[in-house]
């Protein structure tokens, strides 16, 4: 149980910190941010502590970052109602979800748990935005998803019944039911004005708006979501499978890595300490010289990696010598290790990568 709790707050504090910096990257109401990044941490612990072939850590981050970032768009960059807002999350969230893994969504059955699994997250995300932006309608909208969830189902099954391995040739009865309830009780709503008091029905073309508006809410939106996510999803599959391999190789270069970086980091703060040494014993070594050390360290790390620094340029012939040792220096050790550290982990690296062709020999 720690080991899920512990699991379950690292994924929320990785979807949190990017849906919240995109977030107020998008907008600056901090209840739109709120409402993303809830999503984004509900959906991202719930996928992720799942487990089995379409769960795990890194999926979990994955889609609840999409989802929570295009939550926080769709509210604050766009700055649309509930009714656009909160439809195509469902689906989205499970076309990625389907898209990750095939056969997670083999029948109408499949795709109504995903649907209600989703959901249930979904409503549990909105609370803390519905809650601290008191929002007059928060009952209607924290049940939303789940009353979308019949409607959704049915969307998807259809679209995904001539896929290879849709198990399905009909939609259940119940089913079938349950997706129109949705539709007809949002249109009489918009008729008598229980949602917007300026659509009544007064002639064919009030009954043709009104279609429209619960047409593509509740239709369109949701099934170009689930494509969208789906072909996301398919598109992104082999690509994180390659990340998936590359972990491995990873482990083996973590150490050598952190010794670069350590010897890197040693060069630059040594040569820090020079540069501020010359100016002090000998002013107008550099134009525009800064008095602290954190002004000779950051021009000792562009110096390092070879780039002009704008802030402090070298004058004096003496100031340009330690310049061209410092990069001579840094050049060397990146070309040195690099070499040394290739030649004693190439073992290690053929044997990952005879283990990899075993394993998939596509």
């Amino acid at each position: 149980m720690s080991r899920l709790i512990s699991l379950g707050v690292r994924i929320a504090a990785a979807v949190a910190l990017i849906v919240a910096t995109c977030g107020y990257a998008i907008t600056g109401n901090h209840t739109d941010v709120l409402l993303g990044a809830g999503s984004a941490v509900a959906i991202g612990v719930g996928v992720g502590l799942r487990g089995g072939s379409s769960g795990g850590p890194w999926v979990g981050i994955l889609i609840g970052s999409i989802v929570g970032v295009v939550t926080a768009f769709l509210a604050g960059a766009l700055s649309v109602g509930w009714g656009v807002i909160i439809p195509p999350l469902g689906p989205l969230a499970v076309g990625l979800i389907g898209g990750l893994d095939r056969s997670s969504l083999s029948g109408y059955g499949d795709v109504t748990r995903e649907m209600f699994f989703v959901a249930v997250l979904l409503t549990l995300g909105f609370i803390p935005a519905l809650v601290a932006g008191d929002v007059a309608i928060a009952p209607v909208v924290a049940a939303f998803p789940l009353a979308s969830v019949p409607l959704g189902a049915l969307l998807i099954g259809l679209i995904s019944r001539r896929r290879e391995g849709w198990e399905d040739a009909r939609p259940p009865r119940l089913l079938v039911l349950g997706a129109v309830a949705l539709p007809v009780l949002t249109g009489l709503l918009f008729a008598f004005g229980v949602l917007y008091e300026d659509v009544g029905l007064s002639g064919i073309a009030e009954i043709l708006v009104i279609a429209l508006i619960v047409i593509i809410p509740l239709a369109v939106l949701p099934l170009t979501a689930f494509l969208i996510g789906r072909a996301a999803a398919t598109w992104l599959r082999p690509r994180l499978q390659v990340y998936g391999q590359l972990a491995a190789y990873l482990r083996v270069m973590w150490v050598p890595i952190g010794g670069f970086a350590l010897g890197y980091l040693t060069i630059i703060f040594l040569f820090a300490g020079f540069y501020g040494t010359l100016e002090r014993f000998r002013p107008g070594s550099f134009a525009d010289a800064g008095a602290g050390l954190a002004d000779w360290v950051s021009f000792a790390f562009f110096t390092a990696l070879a780039q002009d620094y704008a802030a402090i340029v070298p004058v004096s012939a003496g100031a340009r010598m330690l310049v061209g040792l410092h990069l001579i220096l840094s050049v060397g050790w990146a070309l040195v290790l690099f070499a040394a550290v290739m030649t004693s982990i190439e073992p290690k690296l053929a044997r990952i990568a005879r283990r990899h062709a075993e394993e998939d020999p596509d």
